[in-house]
């Protein structure tokens, strides 16, 4: 093989080094970048654990600290509320518990549904007082419907009128009248009464 084809066979394989050795080096900065993204990754994903654990933590204590109160401002043998967040099959629920005595109890073994419904009304105004996006008003039809006994209704009414005025919401809500009317006129701001005139009906407002 003469020298001039050793020579040119010599250049196109420096010219092939070349290529390789750029390739090569785009390679390792592409896997610098890939290193570099997944420990940024690895980052976010710390940050968004430790930002839902905190809320998920912030979430319990009001949940769970507003159902309580309102539990303890109605009954005398009031529950507390558990609230724990859990993983179950690839997501969070959340598992809300009754206790007493320092047991965890089935309230509707115990006093029926009524500390259900308190439960309920407290849940919906922890709900409401998280967003505050949405217009300071919730309308409730007989929230307390399964609530037995005249004291522990008095007690209720109580509870909505500081509810409201601590907060400054607005709380329309009907009543199937467990609490005596005087209670339930002293208790609101306003109230209605429906009534039939001519097979009609209308409201009248309580004085």
């Amino acid at each position: 093989m003469s020298t001039k084809r050793l020579r040119s066979r010599l250049d196109q394989k420096k010219g092939e080094k070349r290529q390789i050795e750029k390739k090569l080096e785009t390679t390792n900065h592409n896997i610098d970048q890939l290193e570099k993204d997944i420990e940024r990754g690895e980052n976010a994903k710390d940050v968004v654990r430790t930002v839902a654990l905190q809320t998920q933590q912030q979430l319990e204590y009001r949940i769970a600290s507003t159902v309580s109160a309102a539990e303890y401002a109605v009954f005398e043998d009031p529950y507390s509320l558990n609230v724990e967040f859990n993983q179950r099959r690839g997501k969070t629920e959340c598992d809300l518990l009754f206790k007493r005595d320092g047991y965890y109890r089935n309230p509707l073994a115990g006093s029926g549904y009524g500390a259900v419904d308190i439960a309920a009304f407290a849940l919906r105004v922890a709900c409401w007082s998280m967003s505050r996006k949405t217009l300071p008003v919730l309308v409730l039809d007989e929230p307390f419907k399964h609530l037995k006994g005249e004291a522990e209704n008095r007690r209720a009414i109580d509870m909505v009128k500081e509810i409201s005025n601590q907060l400054e919401l607005q709380i329309i809500m009907v009543s199937d009248e467990r609490a005596p009317r005087d209670d339930i006129i002293e208790g609101a701001d306003k109230v209605f009464l429906p009534e039939k005139k001519n097979g009609e009906s209308a409201i009248k407002e309580v004085e």
